[in-house]
C-alpha cells in the first residue's frame, strides 16, 4: 500500500477552502486516496464532508494512502506514489 506522510500547513487546517482544494486535487488523480492521523483509520479523501469532519488542524501530521488492491487497472503503484507525493506537497504549500 503506497503511503505518504505530510504535515498540514494551512492556517485554518483542512477546513473550508484548503479542504475543498485538497479534495478537488485528490478527485483529479482518479485514485482512491485516504487521509488519516498516523495509526488511525483513514477516511475517503475524495469526500469534503469526511475530510472536514476529521478536523485536521495546522501542524497535524497525516498519512495519505492508497490500498494497492484498489488501484484502477492501467495505473501503477508508481503512479499512486507520485500522486500521494504531489498531494503531500499541496498540503505543505497551502
Amino acid at each position: 500500500m503506497p503511503v505518504h506522510k505530510a504535515v498540514i500547513h494551512a492556517d485554518i487546517g483542512l477546513h473550508a477552502r484548503p479542504a475543498a482544494e485538497f479534495v478537488r486535487a485528490v478527485t483529479a488523480t482518479g485514485l482512491p486516496v485516504t487521509i488519516a492521523r498516523p495509526g488511525q483509520r483513514g477516511v475517503d479523501a475524495r469526500s469534503l464532508l469526511e475530510v472536514m469532519t476529521e478536523d485536521f488542524e495546522r501542524g497535524c501530521e497525516v498519512e495519505l494512502a492508497i490500498d494497492a488492491a484498489r488501484i484502477p487497472e492501467g495505473r501503477s503503484a508508481e503512479d499512486a506514489e507520485a500522486a500521494l507525493s504531489d498531494l503531500g506537497t499541496l498540503l505543505a504549500e497551502q
